[in-house]
């Protein structure tokens, strides 16, 4: 509701019969019992953080997502998307430019600022995160992925060496290389959305399940062998 005062991808795209129910792109809550259900047919929630960096190449989420509207250009039943990608930095202008001459039909890409409290809220709501991080030393992980695993978010995330230790491909997201391969995870991903006993439930109910090990825990399973074996 927050973010549909901003950006339109966020508002709802026709009015409840009811106008006491409060109703977005996504969801609807109803005035008299308060509960929040999610719209039929609503589009899907993907969401990317980023400093906009030469660090992270968002072409590569661009042509993905230009794939997928071909798609759906093309006739398959896909949802629509609404992208989100939030963060500031010296790129944000760069790539605002290159949304702005995609002329997406079926996607709708937006790059709001959030406050600290809206982020986790952001990513709970999300259907899938994109993760561009590439280490340049390939040895620190991106934290976004952190952030985005802690709301039980699944995730694409492009891959580089150490990444194998934080996403799990196919267990609790995706690891691509390129474009193609993006954007063969989201038609796989987004077919017959939002079914129950697709990946994307899998990958969620995988991340809600898992054991979390506190820093202590982990330091003694993983580093402490590493120090006594020396």
């Amino acid at each position: 509701m927050k973010l549909g005062h901003t950006y339109s991808a966020f508002r709802a795209s026709s009015e409840p019969l009811d106008p006491a129910t409060e109703r977005s792109a996504f969801t609807e809550q109803d005035a008299g019992s308060g509960m929040v259900t999610r719209l039929h047919g609503r589009p899907a929630l993907l969401v990317s953080s980023t400093s906009w960096t030469e660090d992270e190449d968002f072409s590569i989420l661009l042509a993905a997502l230009e794939k997928f509207e071909q798609l759906i250009l093309n006739g398959e039943s896909f949802p629509s998307l609404v992208c989100v990608i939030t963060g500031k930095g010296p790129l944000k202008e760069h790539y605002s430019r290159l949304i702005d001459q995609k002329h997406f039909q079926h996607i709708q890409v937006c790059t709001p600022w959030l406050e600290a409290e809206d982020y986790p809220l952001l990513l709970g709501s999300a259907d899938l995160g994109v993760c561009l991080h590439k280490s340049s030393s390939g040895l620190d992980l991106p934290m976004k992925v952190v952030d985005m695993f802690g709301c039980c978010l699944p995730v694409c995330a492009v891959n580089f060496r150490c990444l194998h230790e934080l996403v799990k491909h196919e267990e609790n997201g995706l690891v691509f290389k390129d474009s193609e391969e993006l954007a063969a995870q989201l038609q796989m991903l987004f077919s017959k959305f939002p079914d129950p006993s697709g990946k994307l439930n899998q990958f969620r109910k995988n991340l809600q399940e898992s054991e979390q090990l506190c820093w202590d825990e982990n330091w003694k399973q993983t580093v402490l062998p590493l120090l006594v074996d020396t």
